[in-house]
């Protein structure tokens, strides 16, 4: 607005020059003259009367300029602050909309700069502009809850998380025991269940439970949060340090809870995380239904026109928590995971590599790629192989247990596995009877099977208990004459062969 009255107080009461004019209001000479010439033909006299206001005034003054500007079309303010928050729309494109509409409208640079004085108005949260399903911004509010055991009386604080989605301002809270890693991430799961849908980002702030390590050019993000993302498809983007602005949505969000949701719970009492979550929605969906102050709508009108169409689905399954640890692969190709022992391939021997823990698998890791998935055992002391993971020998050593060589003897015939079984029974330990069965089964793809019988049989009925007396039947070709027992005949007569009765006349002599 042009300071019209002032320039003409300037002129007839202070008799100032009009460069002087001009210098004193910051314009130029030339508007001056123009304005005094534009006065004196108006036909207008000084002192001016108490009810022409100065828009009247200019008017008259310059009524050729000010009838086509003031007498265009005003566009919607509030419907192009919510529509700019779609994907791919700019300013621009609405400029384009608005001109096919009214021709004679502002141009865009006005229309640019009347939109930001309108933005100007509002409350400083609402000056960002965020896209439809872009963000969500997640944070655990300062103030808590009491929780009351109903048993000892002993008094804990819930937390209090939050989440806000950008574009709309639609809210979640719940309460959890603690801020710990798994209560961080099974509320995040939570929250995308409520919202019925996945956003592009998840905003956290830099607390330790999701940002192992802050910095303002890449932060380091938890290993169990990353893991997370990836299920959900969605990207973790932590505010800056000490940036509060970068997250304000839930700043507000935190300030709006603490007012609607947890203030008018502040006097009841609360014995267990159940029933206060079960408050604490009931507050949130009114917060959610309530209208906005300064915009038509609400949270929730605004989450089903603009963020809900632009969620991603949720997965098939929710995410099951898992926990991350790096571990060294021993020389015996295991890695040592809570006291318990899993196997890997053995080349990678000496390597470092990552454990993923869920509550009933262990998987490994090495350079992003899963070498090794084991069902988790619990104790200690505990060993989990995989056969596939041994190097060949020792998948052959393996294989030198006394139930396996008893299984590949009774597969060449009874007679022969008899004879294993009497073999691993004659030694004080069943391995020093390993190597004697391996060799006997491995005559067997030299040897006929008929042949490996027909020696067994002969060897069970002589007593015999050796690999090398077995291979001895057989490179002799003894298996194929028939095995005739001694007879059982009384010793003969001789004057050297005392007999028993000898020495029992000897102990009665004594």
């Amino acid at each position: 607005m042009r300071k019209i009255k002032e320039m003409l107080r300037l002129h007839y009461e202070l008799g100032l020059s009009n460069r002087a004019i001009a210098r004193s209001l910051r314009a130029s000479h030339s508007t001056v003259n123009d304005l005094l010439g534009r006065f004196a033909a108006a036909g207008l006299a000084w002192p001016l009367s108490d009810d022409l206001e100065e828009d009247a005034l200019e008017a008259r003054l310059y009524s050729g300029n000010t009838g086509k500007s003031r007498h265009r079309p005003e566009p919607d303010w509030s419907v192009v602050h919510r529509e700019l928050r779609r994907k791919a729309v700019t300013l621009q494109l609405l400029w384009f909309e608005y001109q096919e509409r009214h021709p004679d409208g502002y141009q865009y640079s006005q229309f640019c700069r009347r939109y930001r004085e309108w933005c100007g108005k509002l409350d400083v949260v609402m000056r960002q502009v965020h896209r439809a399903g872009e963000k969500v911004f997640v944070d655990y509010a300062g103030q808590t809850m009491p929780l009351t055991d109903p048993k000892t009386g002993r008094v804990t604080d819930a937390q209090i998380f939050v989440a806000t989605l950008g574009a709309s301002s639609y809210s979640y809270a719940e309460a959890t025991s603690d801020q710990a890693l798994r209560s961080w991430i099974g509320a995040h799961c939570r929250a995308f269940e409520f919202f019925g849908g996945v956003p592009e980002v998840v905003v956290p702030d830099n607390t330790k439970t999701g940002v192992t390590h802050p910095c303002f050019y890449e932060p380091d993000i938890n290993p169990t949060y990353r893991d997370m993302a990836d299920h959900y498809g969605i990207a973790v983007i932590p505010a800056r340090l000490r940036r509060p602005k970068d997250k304000a949505k839930v700043e507000s969000a935190i300030g709006v809870t603490a007012t609607r949701v947890l203030a008018p719970l502040r006097n009841r009492t609360f014995f267990t995380l159940g029933e206060l979550n079960e408050a604490i929605r009931e507050r949130v969906a009114a917060l959610n239904r309530k209208p906005f102050q300064k915009r038509d709508g609400s949270r929730r009108s605004l989450f089903e026109e603009l963020d809900r169409p632009a969620l991603k689905p949720l997965p098939a399954e929710r995410y099951e928590f898992a926990t991350w640890k790096k571990v060294s692969v021993n020389i015996d190709y295991h890695v040592q995971v809570e006291y318990c022992y899993y196997s890997v391939p053995h080349s990678l021997v000496r390597k470092e590599a990552n454990a993923r823990l869920t509550l009933g698998v262990v998987e490994v890791f090495f350079r992003g790629r899963r070498v090794a998935s084991h069902i988790r055992v619990h104790g200690r002391g505990l060993y989990v192989t995989d056969d596939a993971h041994m190097p060949a020998a020792h998948q052959k050593q393996r294989d030198r247990t006394p139930s396996r060589l008893i299984a590949g003897a009774d597969a060449i015939g009874p007679e022969t596995g008899a004879l294993v079984r009497a073999i691993l029974k004659a030694r004080p330990h069943p391995e020093q009877g390993y190597r004697a069965s391996l060799g006997i089964l491995r005559l067997s793809q030299r040897y006929p099977q008929e042949r490996i019988e027909a020696a067994a049989h002969r060897a069970n009925r002589s007593g015999m208990r050796s690999y090398k007396r077995f291979q001895s039947i057989l490179e002799r070709g003894l298996d194929r004459i028939p095995h005739e027992p001694r007879p059982d005949t009384p010793p003969a007569a001789h004057p050297n062969v005392r007999g028993s009765r000898y020495f029992s006349e000897e102990a009665s002599s004594c």
